[in-house]
């Protein structure tokens, strides 16, 4: 953890072969979102994006029981191809959140036609971290990219 960017971090790096533009679209496009964003057997049953600073998001992840888990939150920056930031301390518009969780900042750079991945995501106290790495933060989000990566190559293969 470091402090420069906030004492309760957790990062994922990753090179991707797939250009930022595509990774980028993984992202913020919902049907391509609900193919990859969750670890397997969980999946996503809904995802509303309004992909714009301000804008409103809604992912519903389902559990392998069939419990389902609505996400709320807004972006605060969008470079499209380049760069998200988003939040779940907000629900909607600039509508405080009732348990602000984290901020997570995702970055896409090209890399001689793939990209160099990064996701940074910060949390509100230490205890929100632990919770995050106690959930599975590293493997969880690890699968889920080792997802997104098939998904975008089956895509530049016509499957």
């Amino acid at each position: 953890m470091s402090h420069a960017n906030g004492p309760y971090r957790l990062t994922l790096e990753r090179l991707i072969d797939a250009p930022p533009e595509q990774v980028y679209r993984a992202w913020t496009d919902p049907e391509l979102l609900c193919q990859w964003f969750t670890p397997r057997p969980w999946t996503v049953t809904a995802a509303e994006l309004d992909v714009r600073p301000g804008g409103s998001s809604l992912v519903v992840m389902r559990s392998p029981d069939g419990q389902e888990f609505p996400n709320r939150g807004v972006y605060l920056e969008v470079q499209p191809g380049r760069r998200l930031v988003f939040t779940d301390a907000y629900t909607e518009a600039w509508l405080p959140s009732a348990k602000p969780f984290m901020t997570v900042t995702l970055e896409f750079q090209p890399r001689d036609g793939k990209t160099h991945y990064h996701a940074e995501v910060l949390h509100w106290t230490e205890a929100d971290l632990r919770e995050h790495e106690a959930m599975g933060f590293a493997s969880g989000w690890g699968q889920a990219t080792d997802q997104l990566e098939a998904l975008l190559g089956r895509l530049r293969a016509g499957a």
